[in-house]
């Protein structure tokens, strides 16, 4: 059974010289981080290389969403790189999910396969957002657990989605689905643009597997105890 770290930090730098500073710095060594598109785009596999060195699990949270051929290719190579965990559009398609899926046992080299999950809608987006903008049937909540099917019957190992869908997800795929949630705000803290957002507590109560902090914690006067903070937020009984 495939698992996940708890805890992600989301390192949304603009380049790799300011991502590994930070860790450094504020002595974050070793935790798990999620390196995603602006920062990856800016550095390339030299960001994955130097987090490594560092002994730092990554969800390499690039969102891939195209043609079945192309994503195969495209994760066969991402799996060279030895990242933990992986991810595509869940929008993409059963055939799209289970080419994701063949192109990283391609590329792993007999190392064992990175976790591949599939977001399902972001968080970012609300009610209204998905039926007016994006001219949506039903819900948020319905399209989310729909998604989730899809993936599941697509061989991916989970979701991302928000700590709302969580229990519905898992009473449709199983409890070892995985479930991934960003949009995470520690007791007090702004939301910002996570319209689905939700607390460490509240995330654990729900039964997600893990969590991923980005701004709560980067944007943090102080990172280290902040992120203390969260880890104590969700080992909270």
């Amino acid at each position: 059974m495939k698992t996940v770290d708890p805890l992600y930090i989301a390192l949304d730098m603009e380049t790799d010289r300011e991502a590994i500073d930070f860790l450094d710095y504020h002595h974050l060594a070793s935790l798990p981080v999620k390196v995603g598109m602006e920062l990856f785009y800016q550095s390339g596999p030299a960001i994955i290389s130097s987090l490594k060195e560092r002994q730092h699990p990554i969800f390499l949270d690039l969102k891939l969403h195209d043609i079945p051929t192309t994503v195969k290719k495209a994760m066969r190579n991402l799996a060279r790189l030895d990242v933990e965990v992986v991810n595509v559009h869940a929008q993409g398609g059963i055939e799209m999910i289970a080419a994701a899926r063949e192109g990283l046992e391609a590329g792993c080299q007999g190392k064992e396969r990175p976790v591949l999950l599939a977001v399902t809608q972001l968080t970012s987006t609300d009610q209204t957002m998905f039926t007016e903008e994006l001219r949506q049937q039903g819900t948020v909540k319905e399209s989310v657990i729909h998604l989730a099917q899809l993936a599941k019957e697509g061989g991916a190992d989970g979701v991302v989605c928000s700590v709302h869908e969580v229990k519905a997800i898992k009473e449709a795929c199983g409890d070892n689905f995985l479930t991934v949630t960003p949009g995470i705000r520690p007791e007090g803290s702004d939301r910002n643009d996570q319209k689905r957002a939700a607390t460490p507590k509240e995330a654990k109560q729900e039964g997600t597997d893990s969590i991923v902090v980005g701004r709560a914690i980067t944007a943090a006067e102080h990172p280290g105890k902040n992120y203390q903070q969260i880890v104590e937020e969700w080992n909270h009984d």
